[in-house]
């Protein structure tokens, strides 16, 4: 049976990836000569040879105590020793079609370094019975009893167990060691840590990534809560069982426990991830107090340990490998200690590699950049040190379509070919000043670092209510006219807001960027964001006008230092 169960763009299989995971479990299966010679072509034959000597793997169905099954997968390693045990790492799916059999690159690996390996799709995922709860109570329950039906195994060290998840399988990790004392180390790729700001963010909803995620959940599959929670934001009714629902299945809820417990926790996330928070990973990551790391890098969501979930190096599977080496004692790394700090990548260059001992001391200083007027003729306002300026407005028209520039063109697939170093480009010379406003420094004098936090103050009055901006800093090329985008962030204005001035202060998403010399920075605020579901979208064509009273002027704070 072929493993490609997925066709969504967003985690859809090519033909060679499934190709190679489906030769992969064949010969897991049936370790002969027939089918590990067919895994020569991919260059993976000599490692399943060494496989088929210390290791069995095997299918499995487990039976929750509610009759649900979940369809799982165990690898073993041979010939133990009368009364040896080994350690154990457990790995729920991501949310993909193929559920589970999305870790078969890794299986092999996991076992020859000394590891009993299950890995399994949550209840109502792939080819498990029962509903989706979204890492629900239901879920972290079946984490506990998937551990119970593992320990009762010979040979499987009970003391050592560690959880290893991507995704949808990061947050079930987490929630799941936040309740069970006998989960001792966690690695969540492409984490979330906030779920409810990862749906709701300056009190706009990130509605394209949700219903990217609906859709591959599979809303006929979906229990009926989680059912009655989509309508209600897809209606743009976030009340209290909204946020309920989400702080239910967010890590961040249990911080105090994982502090308590002292859990070693490695996260993982990407500077351009579109389905879950980066700001709240960071935030959950610096208020841990145990064994912590953080690793931040070029892409979207899901990119980067790709090659890691396929058997090839990645960083953050490498790091997995070395976390669970050094608190569960298996031998799958490369021998090396883990590192206990913030590693990053910055844009667009995934070959780069920073460390720093926390986030407070890898983020730069801010300096204050004012937004001003445009001056001599030209007609973007300008991005400047020195005073505060204020006395200045510009009018936008909230059209509902807004302009060309978007935060991701393609959800994840944008992020991939941003780890190809090529980061889609926009002519901001052709934006309609009519539906956004510009402001710009002048050209660099030398090449600059953005690294760390951003925060943006404007003041809005909105003609109508329920009004949303968005708005991009860009690092913008004046010989050629092209720019990219560095980070962003989107505010909406409640309907008590219509027709008065509203001074806000938000932050943007964190950055690490080399602005190179000669290059501008560009701050476009615009009225309309197809990821987003702007409350402005269907309501008739109205203006926003942007000020700078005394007082309450408008700024921009970035960490913008010199490279050198």
């Amino acid at each position: 049976m072929s493993v490609d169960g997925t066709t969504d763009p967003l985690f859809a299989l090519t033909a060679e990836d499934s190709a190679r995971l489906d030769a992969i479990r064949e010969a897991l299966l049936d370790p002969s000569p027939r089918r590990i010679g067919r895994l020569d072509q991919w260059g993976l034959a000599d490692e399943y040879e060494v496989y088929a000597e210390i290791g069995q793997y095997s299918e499995a169905s487990l039976t929750m105590t509610d009759g649900t099954v979940l369809d799982a997968s165990l690898s073993v390693p041979r010939n133990l020793a009368p009364g040896q045990a080994v350690p154990a790492v457990v790995l729920p799916a991501p949310l993909i079609g193929i559920g589970h059999r999305a870790y078969l690159g890794m299986i092999s690996r996991w076992t020859r370094g000394g590891y009993a390996v299950l890995a399994y799709s949550q209840r109502g995922l792939a080819g498990s019975t029962g509903e989706i709860h979204v890492a629900g109570p239901q879920d972290v329950a079946d984490a506990t009893q998937v551990i119970d039906w593992l320990v009762a195994r010979d040979g499987v060290d009970a003391d050592r167990i560690g959880f290893f998840g991507a995704s949808y399988g990061a947050g079930t990790s987490l929630l799941a060691a936040a309740q069970d004392p006998r989960i001792k180390a966690v690695v969540g790729t492409s984490a979330w840590a906030d779920l409810f700001t990862s749906l709701y963010e300056n009190g706009t909803r990130h509605l394209a990534a949700f219903e990217a995620l609906v859709k591959l959940f599979g809303e006929d599959r979906c229990s009926e809560e989680f059912r009655e929670v989509v309508q209600k934001i897809r209606a743009g009714t976030i009340d209290d069982e909204v946020r309920e629902f989400a702080a239910r299945r967010s890590p961040k809820t249990h911080l105090s426990r994982y502090n308590e417990n002292a859990t070693p926790i490695l996260l993982t996330t990407t500077w351009h991830e579109t389905i879950f928070s980066v700001p709240a990973v960071i935030d959950f990551h610096s208020g841990l107090t145990g064994p912590k790391g953080l690793l931040v890098q070029v892409g979207d969501h899901g990119n980067a340990e790709l090659p890691g979930l396929a058997g090839l190096s990645a960083k953050p599977t490498d790091m997995a490998y070395r976390w669970m080496d050094h608190f569960l004692g298996g031998t799958a790394g490369d021998g090396e200690a883990p590192r206990f700090d913030v590693r990053s990548e910055y844009m667009f260059n995934p070959l780069s590699d920073l460390r720093h001992a926390t986030w407070d001391e890898y983020a730069l200083p801010r300096k204050r950049l004012h937004l001003a007027d445009a001056t001599g003729g030209q007609v973007d306002g300008r991005l400047a040190e020195g005073g505060a300026v204020s006395g200045w407005t510009r009018s936008l028209k909230a059209t509902g379509s807004g302009t060309d520039i978007v935060v991701a063109p393609q959800l994840v697939q944008t992020g991939l070919s941003e780890r190809l170093g090529l980061p889609h480009t926009y002519k901001t010379a052709e934006i309609d000043r009519g539906l956004a406003a510009v402001f710009t420094t002048a050209p660099l004098e030398r090449a600059s670092l953005v690294r760390g936090d951003l925060e943006l103050r404007l003041t809005v009055t909105p003609q109508l209510g329920d009004a949303t901006i968005v708005a991009y800093l860009l690092e913008n090329n004046p010989a050629t006219g092209r720019a990219h985008i560095i980070t962003h962030a989107p505010y909406t204005f409640t309907a008590e807001q219509a027709g008065r001035a509203t001074t806000v202060t938000f932050p943007l998403q964190p950055a690490d960027h080399r602005v190179q010399q000669g290059r501008q920075l560009q701050l476009v605020i615009d009225t309309h964001d197809p990821f987003f579901a702007p409350a402005n979208a269907t309501t008739p064509v109205f203006t926003l006008d942007l000020t700078s009273p005394a007082g309450a002027e408008s700024y921009l704070d970035i960490p913008l230092h010199p490279a050198d």
